[in-house]
């Protein structure tokens, strides 16, 4: 059943999913603050909305797929915001990597204007957005939840229901995160141990892809860490240090000690110091091979 759905932010993973939906046959109403990014779209058959409230209709469905926590409270709270005009029956569904204090904060407010905040953080880098390979978890009241799926089902391999709070899919997004960070990081250091003593880097990754860690993570950033390939950037380190931060800000207001993300944190700070802010988080793994003598890169 297609259907006319505001979208707001074009960047790396919401354009494949904007793009997703105008092939699925919807009408979008599209805004993003580099204005020029709405072309291609609209060539396609969407609108180019003038505000992020004139992308949304009263009562419809609107996506947003932000940044960070403050463009999002821009884009929704603020003059001309999508709360302005999304109104009594509107579903606003998140597909960002935002704070669970702020998916608190969004859902109370829709919530008093008789709207309803969907989260619905995604996994999956842009080629995966681009195939309708994300996996996707929901959390919100169970009725947006159910006017969302058949949507949600059409942009990625799968949908999991996390819970009646936008938060707890959140907290869920970061505890991912987390684990993928910890997981290069250990990469790293493995691999630097193999090469300080003789093992090529790439050989190691093949063994380790291919027996204890047969898995999407350690065959792609592995390879990648093995090969030091760190551009074009499927997923920012700018972005990456962020969604640590978020992390650790999440476990100390809920009094969780996360000693290895604040370890992890500080190879993602290292290397924005490097200014190494615009390649793909993999990058962290610079930091092992330096401390071990192996060279700056």
């Amino acid at each position: 059943m297609t259907s006319r759905i505001g979208f707001v932010g074009l960047g790396h993973m919401g354009s494949p999913i904007a793009e997703n939906l105008i092939r699925s046959g919807h009408s979008l109403r599209i805004f993003n603050r580099t204005s020029e990014k709405v072309a291609p779209f609209v060539e396609m058959g969407a609108e180019q909305a003038a505000t992020p409230a004139d992308a949304a209709s009263p009562g419809g469905i609107v996506f947003s797929m932000i940044a960070n926590d403050r463009v999002m409270e821009i884009v929704t709270l603020e003059e001309h915001g999508i709360l302005e005009r999304l109104g009594k029956g509107g579903v606003h569904v998140s597909m960002s990597t935002l704070s669970p204090a702020l998916a608190r904060k969004l859902e109370k407010a829709h919530r008093e204007r008789g709207a309803e905040y969907v989260a619905a953080p995604v996994f999956g880098r842009p080629e995966a957005a681009a195939a309708r390979k994300l996996w996707i978890c929901v959390a919100g009241a169970a009725g947006a939840r159910a006017r969302v799926r058949p949507l949600m089902e059409e942009l990625g391999q799968g949908v999991f229901e996390v819970g009646d709070e936008p938060a707890e899919a959140n907290v869920v997004k970061l505890a991912n995160n987390f684990l993928i960070a910890a997981a290069m990081e250990a990469m790293a250091e493995a691999f630097t141990l193999g090469e300080k003593n003789g093992v090529p880097r790439e050989k190691l990754a093949e063994i380790v892809g291919k027996t204890l860690f047969a898995c999407p993570i350690y065959q792609g950033y592995g390879k990648a860490i093995a090969e030091e390939r760190f551009e074009p950037a499927g997923f920012g380190l700018m972005l990456g240090l962020k969604d640590v931060k978020l992390a650790l800000d999440t476990a100390e207001e809920s009094q969780v000690p996360m000693p290895l993300a604040q370890l992890v944190h500080g190879r993602l700070l290292s290397a924005m110091a490097r200014g190494r802010g615009k390649l793909d988080w993999a990058a962290l793994a610079l930091g092992a091979k330096e401390d071990a003598g192996l060279g700056e890169q």
